[in-house]
């Protein structure tokens, strides 16, 4: 398998408080895990800025001039509650989407046959109208856009194995049948969505958990909902939402998954991908807060994807 890790050092550069959990010092983190030498044959590539029609793609021109007026010229201006930015925001999130189309470009001209795209902020909270949970821009809802209108994808997938649930990337599609987006999630817990019998056009299919359970639950779940809807709609296309905060360290959830589950979970996905998808994978980096424990599961992921 060949594998592409995008990146840009602009992600540091989008600044939060103090304290806040979704800062620079985790994609610090992961480049350091990634210092192994197993990491040897991985191919980094600096991910470009993307432009503004890319943003159009999953939202309103009224959602991006509304996160552009929030850009500070210095200090940190606050969207809500948790959602923050600096100077440098707006250009760290458009290269972020910038890093995805770059991903899925590479995946369709047969560049790669995967790609891992290592940017912050996150996106798949972002609903089509609005910025929420660290979120600016859903970056995963413009990859699978820009592959169906760029590349002619006709049933891309959406995996998102974060342990919040994708409120953002479910409100995009979610009566849209060309996409099938399928989460695993603690529930209840931020944002409050993600309940199975949340459907939309029959196209999303969500695998909630409840808080304290682990790899056994996680497997079960991921296997009997996930794959078995993976299975039936036979993806050209496959997105992975990598969060990796449901792992046992993490601050911010209550599931106790170890590096190993995210191993295993990438290597279902590469065995579907290969039936049904020409091994095309783009996975986007989304949450994932304990320092040790994203650079393990991460570091875990990156390096199936590069096994195949």
């Amino acid at each position: 398998m060949t594998t592409i890790l995008f990146e840009n050092p602009i992600f540091l550069e989008h600044k939060v408080p103090e304290g806040h959990p979704e800062r620079p010092d985790r994609l610090k983190a992961l480049n350091l895990a990634l210092e192994h030498e197993r990491f040897s044959p991985l191919s980094r590539q600096q991910a470009p800025q993307g432009n503004e029609d890319l943003v159009l793609l999953a939202h309103p021109e009224e959602h991006l001039r509304t996160i552009m007026s929030f850009i500070p010229e210095e200090g940190i201006n606050s969207f809500e509650a948790d959602t923050h930015a600096s100077p440098a925001s707006l250009q760290a999130a458009l290269t972020g989407i910038g890093g995805a189309v770059a991903a899925v470009d590479a995946v369709f001209a047969g560049k790669a046959d995967n790609a891992f795209v290592a940017s912050r902020p996150p996106g798949h909270h972002a609903e089509r109208n609005k910025a929420m949970g660290f979120c600016f821009f859903n970056n995963i809802a413009i990859a699978a856009r820009h592959a169906q209108q760029r590349h002619g994808a006709e049933r891309v997938a959406i995996v998102d194995w974060d342990v919040h649930h994708g409120n953002g990337t479910q409100d995009i599609f979610w009566d849209d049948p060309s996409v099938l987006f399928c989460s695993t999630h603690q529930m209840p817990l931020y944002p409050g969505s993600g309940a199975k019998t949340e459907t939309g056009a029959g196209n999303i299919v969500n695998a909630p958990l409840s808080p304290d359970t682990g790899s056994d639950h996680f497997r079960e779940a991921f296997k009997s909902r996930i794959l078995t809807a993976l299975d039936d709609f036979r993806p050209d296309f496959i997105l992975i939402s990598a969060g990796f905060d449901a792992h046992y360290r993490d601050p911010l959830a209550q599931i106790n998954l170890v590096a190993e589950d995210f191993d295993w979970a990438t290597g279902r996905l590469l065995d579907v991908a290969g039936k049904t998808a020409n091994n095309r994978i783009v996975s986007l980096l989304e949450g994932g807060y304990d320092l040790q424990g994203l650079a393990e599961s991460a570091g875990t992921h990156i390096y199936r994807l590069m096994r195949g």
